[in-house]
């Protein structure tokens, strides 16, 4: 097995949101430029390699700075984002494994893998119990969900945009997880990596209405744009025309709360949800957003894998 590289890291503390998880939950290592996030109790288990990446470190430039993308945009060159990638498992001491990326598509699609695929393959989740594949998914603001059962030794890579979760994506892949591996929800380890968050999120009440068509507690995921006039968040949800004050036109969703919601409803210990407060929105200095940037943003890819 690998020896995992520990020198001169750079670590740092960040406070977690939501409960579950402790200060001291994430790690940031820096080594040769590139800046890496993982979760302090994956980091421990010595047979899983794991993490996410940020935008320091590259050889793509965008607007003159060097930044880390690892996905298809149209500013970057395909050799770019090839030798970026490579630098980023280099640092995570995966070059000698797999990699298995999806053509994304903000489904509830979870695909199994037994070996790396010839090709492509489209959905928005993967798992595998397999040694050496390295499971992957990219995003700009969509939430990332990393998840490992340390005792079957099954892993799955998540990408939960708000269709995505809409869908209970996370939900469907651990389910999938249950029924293939035999694994058992209350031994799972979740990791939410950044994403925008609720500070940020500003979508249209027509989504907030999906939601609430979908989760009773829905309104725990929204909130209104405040002006300090209106009424309590949300109350418009529980209203009925005619008569009444219309919905506001756009509400704020927080995405991590919303698949941290859906993981204890699965049966995750709480204890075993690690959240990044993170914002990329409002880290543009340390992540990528989509929102914040539009075409010139730059993919973070969120990885996991077994090791050899």
């Amino acid at each position: 097995m690998p020896t995992r590289k520990t020198s001169s890291p750079k670590r740092s503390k960040r406070k977690q949101p939501g409960g579950g998880a402790s200060r001291d939950s994430w790690i940031e290592r820096t080594a040769r430029g590139i800046r890496i996030l993982e979760v302090a109790a994956l980091v421990k288990l010595p047979w899983l390699v794991h993490g996410f990446s940020t935008r320091p470190g590259g050889v793509s430039e965008v607007n003159g700075e060097e930044v880390l993308n690892l996905g298809a945009v149209e500013w970057d060159s395909r050799d770019n984002v090839h030798e970026n990638r490579r630098r980023f498992e280099s640092v995570l001491d995966a070059s000698d494994l797999a990699f298995v990326s999806l053509h994304q598509i903000h489904s509830d699609v979870v695909c199994s893998f037994a070996s790396a695929p010839a090709k492509q393959t489209r959905g928005d989740a993967s798992i595998t119990n397999r040694q050496g594949l390295l499971l992957g998914v990219r995003t700009a603001d969509c939430a990332p969900v990393l998840l490992v059962d340390p005792k079957k030794r099954v892993v799955a890579a998540v990408h939960a945009g708000w269709r995505g979760t809409l869908r209970r994506i996370v939900t469907k892949t651990i389910g999938r997880m249950q029924m293939q591996f035999g694994c058992r929800p209350h031994d799972l380890l979740a990791a939410i990596g950044p994403a925008i968050g609720g500070c940020c999120y500003e979508v249209g009440t027509e989504v907030a209405s999906a939601f609430t068509a979908q989760f009773p507690n829905a309104a725990e995921f929204f909130d209104e744009l405040r002006t300090g006039d209106e009424p309590n968040p949300l109350l418009w949800l529980n209203k009925m025309p005619p008569g009444h004050q219309p919905p506001p036109p756009h509400v704020l969703l927080d995405l991590k709360k919303a698949n941290r919601r859906q993981l204890l409803e699965a049966g995750l210990r709480e204890g075993n949800i690690f959240v990044s407060d993170l914002c990329t929105a409002c880290r543009p200095d340390l992540l990528f957003s989509y929102r914040k940037e539009g075409a010139r943003s730059g993919r973070l890819l969120s990885v996991i894998a077994l090791r050899p």
